[in-house]
């Protein structure tokens, strides 16, 4: 039997959708449930959260940035010999990109796709029965994606629940949650997104307070009684990012920390070994592996650290005169010569290219990249295309004379012009690579 699912969506970012979805995904496996939960869009964070509260794997499902195949071979995946899975909608559930139809890369092609149903968590605070006019827009916007329920979210009194709770079940739609204002259950956030799970010291204390307020605050019975067999078309893995090596020496600490789930999983699937240190506990990669990979993360917040770490700079160094050593966005940035962190000094990094960056000087990037491989490399051959997704607020402060390393486009296509650089072994770029296109 396949897993029953639903999608919890909303207008925007920041109405509470993480926090109803772990809330969520942890009162169900204190039940007793084998629950996943998974999300979509380009997120390397909100999979942690949903491990941690089920103990099972999470997973990125990327209408954009994975071929069909390899979307339904990962949802069979979460659907594989689970109760339950919990999508939680990136941004606001409609939210996405004009291409194609079912590619816009939104929460809203996964409900089409798999037929799912959709559980609107509403904000609305400054607001109560205006919520049943933004309600019934969700539930008549698109006749192939259907909402089955909503929650109430930051309400201020009974009375305001009232007030919304009536105007929205008199347009036919069913209220099973209604959570008033509390500020304790806010998750942390900073300049990429929340605070990651690995850095909580009481994380399960949190996500248990989530777990007791979804008790409280919703019908979980009917949360359940709404959500529908998610069952895939036939899927396969073909297009998955290959392993770069048999032995992978993957970054993995506090500063090194954005690898997609599924990333890993299907090196792992593939047969490839994955070996982790540290650089923040100055180790260097085993020399015994084929290949490093520095992924992406929060250097800029360890660049001391990072700078101060000689058996790291010399085992990188040793390792990428034969072996290939790639890096992306925050693992790019520590590849380079320098990073200026946020107060402005200038810190030595690794000088494997010759490029240096700075965060003191910030500037937003964010969207989908395909890059056209212009030589062979940890992601692929030369002529591969790659898709992924480009989020930092670094800046480059050098260029440096090494060669690039792709020919990049956005996600309808527009060129951007070459991106990132290669030197003998080593290459690197700012964006993350999420599939093969």
């Amino acid at each position: 039997m396949t897993a029953r699912a639903i999608i919890i969506g909303a207008p925007r970012s920041g109405s509470g959708k993480t926090s109803v979805t772990i809330g969520i995904l942890r009162a169900l496996t204190r039940r007793g449930l084998r629950v996943r939960g998974a999300k979509s869009g380009p997120d390397y964070i909100d999979p942690g959260f949903h491990t941690a509260a089920t103990g099972l794997s999470g997973v990125n499902l990327d209408s954009w940035a994975m071929t069909p195949s390899l979307l339904n071979a990962l949802a069979a995946q979460q659907a594989d010999d689970t109760d339950f899975v919990v999508l939680e909608s990136a941004m606001g559930l409609f939210d996405g990109i004009p291409v194609a139809s079912g590619r816009t890369g939104s929460a809203a092609d996964l409900a089409r796709l798999y037929g799912l149903p959709v559980l609107l968590v509403l904000d609305v605070s400054g607001q109560s029965t205006t919520a049943a006019a933004v309600a019934k827009g969700f539930a008549t916007y698109d006749p192939d994606v259907r909402m089955a329920g909503v929650v109430l979210n930051r309400l201020g009194s009974e009375r305001h629940r009232r007030l919304s709770g009536d105007a929205i079940e008199a347009i036919g739609l069913p209220v099973v949650g209604a959570i008033l204002r509390d500020p304790t259950l806010n998750l942390p956030e900073r300049h990429l997104g929340l605070v990651q799970a690995g850095e909580y010291d009481d994380l399960m204390a949190h996500l248990d307070r989530l777990a007791d307020m979804a008790e409280k605050s919703l019908d979980l019975d009917a949360v359940m009684a709404l959500a529908t067999p998610l069952a895939p078309a036939a899927g396969d893995f073909a297009d998955a990012l290959r392993p770069p090596g048999q032995r992978i020496a993957l970054a993995e600490d506090a500063a090194f920390t954005f690898l997609y789930p599924h990333v890993a999983a299907c090196w792992r699937k593939a047969g490839a070994e994955i070996v982790p240190f540290s650089p923040l506990a100055d180790e260097a990669p085993d020399d015994d592996c084929d290949v490093c990979w520095l992924p992406g993360g929060y250097p800029e917040l360890h660049t001391g650290k990072l700078a101060a770490a000689t058996n790291f700079h010399a085992g990188m160094t040793r390792f990428a005169a034969t072996k290939p050593a790639h890096g992306e966005c925050g693992g790019f940035m520590v590849l380079g010569e320098a990073i200026e962190d946020a107060g402005g000094e200038t810190h030595r990094m690794l000088g494997l290219l010759g490029h240096s960056t700075s965060f003191a000087r910030r500037k937003m990037n964010l969207g989908y990249r395909e890059a056209r491989l212009r030589a062979d490399c940890p992601l692929g051959a030369q002529g591969a295309l790659i898709r992924g997704h480009e989020f930092h607020y670094a800046q480059m402060m050098a260029t440096g004379n090494d060669e690039p390393l792709a020919d990049l486009a956005d996600g309808q296509g527009n060129p951007l012009g070459a991106s990132g650089y290669r030197r003998g072994h080593v290459s690197g770029t700012f964006f993350h690579a999420i599939a093969r296109a």
